[in-house]
């Protein structure tokens, strides 16, 4: 089912004023559970449509589209930025700065397309308000902070939301990414990888640097249970299964000639079944006890930093996706892939009320970035940002149409 010629003539006309927002909640990205503005901002606009607003897990803005009997459907946008220094160039780039929870000032920069998640969702709903005749039922629009550290989500199902607020029958949404602009990329069944993160804060014995003998040198021992965690994946998880075991900070110590009295790293975990989930941090625990043991060394102290939950696409209503947003971008434009190894806490909303739900990727970059194998920059990197906005954003905003008009569309049979 492609969209009515009317809705796509809407799309259009508003695409100068969608594309001036993008860059406009561009420049003013916020870290995430901080976004106060942007929620203020996102509720202001769903109440210019005249739409009821309501606040869940702190800066998780919801509001509620009635439109007669049907299905109920909910839509999912992230709002959070990043602690990124933006390296774009675009003249509408983020100067803005955020405090970081230990209290650093740092900046702030949409560097995972969130920006453009914000702006998809409110033409959304806006498209949806402005042509009830084409629908009916309740959307449900889920502008949800805190994805990049797993809180969100939780923090807005923990805050009552399917307590308090109409529980939809399956769940879309969908993320920028370093694809083609136009095209969309979607998985069935396990699309991205369940993510756990740990602090390990290695205990030692303060010494001189010239007496080593009097020490445990805590740089040393992390050292090791560095070294020896890269063998989890390699010889302890079975190569029909996936996992990442990535070390992506160590700090310790002062002064080179000070052996401190402990140290510390952070570790990030991917996997895509709790089976795998559950031996691999196993493992990561017994070899930093293990190795501290053979040191000599007090126990260490290992924490969960955060969590993120599995996110998997019910087959059926991927098939379903595929049809639709195949019928309106044209079949060559939608893809089935496999499954993506980051995370995302989206699934949390399905999960926690037995719902299905279906998250896929939508690309940001022109045919030019990828001249002569070139791979354009990615989420996360300073210098991501889509240069094809226009493309970016009609492309979404007609996705997510799609996705929920063959649920409520009056011609969706």
């Amino acid at each position: 089912m492609s969209l009515n010629p009317a809705l796509r003539a809407s799309i259009s006309a508003d695409l100068d004023q969608t594309i001036a927002d993008y860059k406009h909640f561009h420049r003013t990205p916020e870290l995430s559970m901080q976004e106060t503005n942007t929620a203020a901002e996102i509720a202001s606009r769903l109440q210019a449509l005249g739409l009821q607003t309501h606040i869940f897990g702190g800066t998780g803005v919801v509001a509620v589209i009635e439109n007669g009997a049907g299905p109920v459907i909910g839509y999912r946008a992230d709002i959070d930025g990043l602690p990124i220094t933006e390296d774009t160039g675009y003249d509408y780039a983020s100067t803005a700065e955020g405090a970081l929870p230990d209290g650093e000032t740092t900046k702030v920069m949409h560097g995972c397309g969130h920006d453009t998640h914000i702006t998809v969702g409110l033409y959304l709903a806006k498209h949806l308000v402005a042509h009830r005749n084409l629908w009916s039922g309740t959307v449900v629009m889920l502008f949800q902070p805190g994805e990049e550290t797993g809180q969100g989500a939780r923090a807005m199902l923990d805050d009552g939301l399917w307590d308090e607020i109409v529980r939809p029958e399956v769940i879309f949404g969908q993320h920028v990414w370093p694809g083609a602009a136009g095209h969309l990329y979607v998985s069935s069944g396990t699309a991205m990888a369940m993510s756990d993160c740990l602090r390990v804060t290695v205990k030692g014995k303060q010494a001189h640097g010239s007496q080593p003998e009097n020490a445990i040198d805590p740089i040393v021992l992390g050292a090791y249970m560095i070294t020896r965690l890269q063998s989890v994946v390699s010889r302890e998880i079975s190569g029909r299964d996936m996992s990442v075991v990535t070390v992506g900070t160590f700090h310790g110590g002062l002064k080179e000639n000070i052996i401190p009295d402990s140290a510390e790293f952070k570790l990030n975990i991917r996997t895509f079944t709790e089976e795998v989930r559950a031996v691999v941090l196993d493992r990561v625990r017994r070899i930093i006890l293990a190795e501290a043991q053979a040191s000599g060394a007090p126990e260490p102290e290992i924490e969960e930093m955060y969590r993120f939950p599995r996110c998997f696409n019910d087959p059926e209503e991927t098939e379903s996706f595929l049809t639709h947003a195949g019928a309106e971008l044209g079949a060559e434009q939608v893809h089935l892939t496999e499954p993506a190894t980051g995370s995302e806490d989206v699934g949390a909303f399905g999960d926690d009320i037995g719902v299905p739900y279906v998250y896929w990727f939508f690309g940001g970059y022109s045919p030019e970035k990828f001249a002569d194998g070139q791979t354009p920059p990615g989420n996360h990197s300073p210098f991501f940002a889509p240069d094809d906005v226009e493309t970016t954003l009609e492309t979404g905003i007609r996705a997510a149409l799609s996705a929920v008009l063959s649920k409520v569309g009056k011609d969706r049979e």
